[in-house]
């Protein structure tokens, strides 16, 4: 079987499968029978893939505890709107209904004994000030803080305790990458919401409501009026508020695509805000009946203080046509895909901006799929592209078991993506670099300088499609740091608690021995400076899997798993040096009922003093929360 991928979002074969911005959750399967009608819809339309195990399609138990109205809101505005538009009104209530034990909303909004107030602290960033503005720190995204910024030593990391503790509203996952900057912390939520609190304490300064998910990191800076906060959603919107006051500035749809949105953190570069283009029609595409697959990747240019598109790129340049017919008659077309999943990385020196990319969705195989590409600066001219993976198409057509595939790929690839900025590093002898690793289980370097020439290699793992290298890794001076995932599931061994998802009556986990671990590189020739295994799982159906984007200050790494653990790990020989599990209950600063999950998809945020993170980001088997962490050397 082959393993599923980092994302909880999923459609195959005709079927509904539902993307909501509260994530997912894992629950008992406890359903009326009185919805006959949502019952049958589920059967006739989404079974064959939630109830067979199909690779990221979550199980009918996982999908329980999504609240009726967000199931809704997708198939008839959301991204699966193109799914809904095959339903009238009532068959969407119908099967909104069956599959959700939850009401419309889950909790209130938090009182005003929350907020700020007067005493709050005014925006005025200064120089100098600790921030960690953005994905990577900087803008060749090395999520690196100097001491400056971290003012938190090696020798004090151990001492790190909770200071408090922020709950998501109505959400099940947290997934967004917090922001340091001006004392205020601006964080993105699954819950159609972005938040600006106090940094010290967790107070809410204010919350403005989006379109939909945020998942991206913010990126906050002046626009020539004052401060803004700027991020992207998962109806590929990119926005502008007011970093003070929370009010809109401006919002730009990067992509008319349906399935179009956006993962990777927008990048601000002087008066020039960066944005990257993904999708799900991977996902979508998996549909017999759909025409598959037309989206391609691409990188923008916006002027910052408007939101107007200075240039668009895509990362495929040539546009999809006609390829061949599937066994229903339906045309299909490529090449698609090429995704840009992670934020981009810029180079002064030379004026460029790279991104990494990820596969193609339809045959045939885009020559620009599965690698580092150039584009000038200025003019969003493709300078150059080299490929790390030949022949990757592939969507999740190519998972469905039983059934004969329609709109699979011929070369039917592994789905080995790029899901992390490429990291731009200065070597000993002179040379440059492009660090990034890989989906495969590879770390690359790339020449920036000779056309993205590889400098050298290096398999960390066997990797998968929810294997390798996911969300990042961080680089110091001498040394990139890597987080090897490989998850893997298993069939529940008989009577085990953790056995959640069912397939075909069997119930599976994920598996306990499989994946994990943190590896450090050397800059210069990709050799293993040291490497340090997973310590073990330590709760039924935990994986050892480091899915979640790498940090690091002077002389430590911090690195967060799957099984909720953060880590910390001395950079120069990677013992472990502080642990925290993170999944529990917590008391929150704002009063909502809140719990930690699985680490992944974005890092931990160190910034005067304070350590930052989020908890639960949920897929198959893994566990949900809905908390940003912030911990410091003092506590409470």
């Amino acid at each position: 079987m082959r393993r599923y991928r980092r994302f909880p979002i999923h459609k195959c074969s005709g079927a509904l499968l539902l993307v909501v911005a509260g994530g997912l959750l894992a629950a008992a399967q406890e359903k009326s029978v009185a919805n006959k009608e949502g019952e049958a819809l589920y059967g006739e339309r989404c079974a064959s893939c939630h109830d067979a195990g199909v690779s990221r399609a979550p199980s009918r138990a996982a999908m329980s505890e999504i609240p009726s109205e967000d199931i809704r809101s997708s198939l008839t505005t959301g991204r699966m709107n193109s799914q809904g538009a095959n339903l009238t009104a009532e068959q969407i209530d119908a099967v909104s209904r069956f599959l959700s034990t939850q009401a419309a909303a889950q909790q209130q909004q938090p009182a005003d004994q929350f907020l700020c107030g007067a005493g709050g602290r005014p925006f005025a960033p200064q120089a100098g000030q600790p921030q960690w503005n953005g994905w990577g720190v900087d803008a060749a995204q090395h999520r690196f803080q100097p001491a400056t910024m971290a003012r938190l030593r090696a020798d004090q990391v151990p001492r790190l305790q909770l200071k408090w503790a922020f709950g998501f509203l109505n959400t099940t996952q947290a997934y967004a990458q917090p922001t340091v900057v001006g004392g205020r912390v601006f964080v993105g939520s699954a819950g159609r919401r972005v938040y600006s609190l106090d940094a010290a304490s967790g107070c809410t300064y204010w919350q403005f409501g989006t379109e939909a998910a945020v998942r991206t990191a913010i990126s906050v800076g002046t626009n020539g009026r004052g401060w803004a906060a700027y991020f992207g959603d998962q109806h590929a919107n990119a926005y502008a508020v007011d970093a003070a006051t929370g009010k809109l500035l401006w919002k730009t749809r990067m992509d008319e695509h349906p399935a179009a949105q956006i993962t990777g953190a927008p990048l601000l570069v002087g008066n020039r805000l960066y944005v990257t283009v993904s999708s799900l029609e991977e996902v979508t595409g998996a549909d017999p009946k759909y025409e598959c697959c037309k989206f391609r990747g691409s990188v923008s240019a916006l002027d910052a203080a408007t939101g107007k598109v200075i240039w668009k790129s895509y990362t495929i340049p040539e546009e999809p046509r006609p390829v061949r017919k599937n066994r229903l008659g339906v045309q299909l077309w490529g090449p698609s895909g090429a995704g840009v999943w992670s934020s981009p990385t810029v180079d002064l020196k030379s004026r460029r901006i790279y991104v990494a990319t990820g596969d193609s969705y339809s045959d045939p195989p885009a020559d620009t799929s599965d690698a580092f590409l150039a584009f000038d600066l200025e003019t969003g001219k493709l300078l150059w592209s080299r490929q790390m993976w030949k022949g990757d198409a592939y969507n999740i057509d190519c998972d469905i078991p039983g059934e004969k595939q329609a709109n699979c790929p011929e070369s039917k690839g592994p789905d080995f993506d790029f899901g992390s900025s490429p990291i731009l590093v200065n070597l000993a002898n002179g040379r440059r670099a492009l660090i990034a690793g890989a989906k495969s289980g590879i770390v690359y370097a790339a020449d920036p300088d000779h056309d993205g020439a590889l400098l050298w290699q290096k398999r960390v793992g066997h990797g998968g499609t929810l294997g390798g290298v996911q969300w990042g890794s961080a680089a110091d001076a001498k040394n990139v740091y890597v987080a090897l995932s490989d998850v893997e599931r298993r069939p529940s061994p008989p009577g085990s608690p953790a056995g959640q998802d069912s397939v075909y009556g069997v119930k599976y986990e994920l598996d306990p021995k499989s994946g994990g671990g943190l590896f450090a590189l050397k800059l210069d020739t990709g050799e293993t400076a040291w490497h340090t295994p997973h310590p073990g799982c330590d709760r039924p159906g935990c994986s050892p899997a480091q899915s979640a984007a790498v940090s690091a200050i002077p002389g430590v790494v911090f690195s967060g798993g799957v099984d909720g653990h953060l880590r910390a790990y001395s950079a120069t020989d990677g013992r472990i040096i502080w642990d925290v599990d993170t999944m529990r209950e917590y008391k929150t600063v704002n009063g909502i009922k809140a719990k930690g999950g699985a680490l992944d998809g974005p890092g931990a945020v160190i910034a005067g003093g304070m350590l930052y993170v989020n908890s639960g980001y949920f897929f198959q088997g893994s566990a949900s929360g809905n908390v940003l962490l912030a911990f410091s050397v003092d506590g409470k």
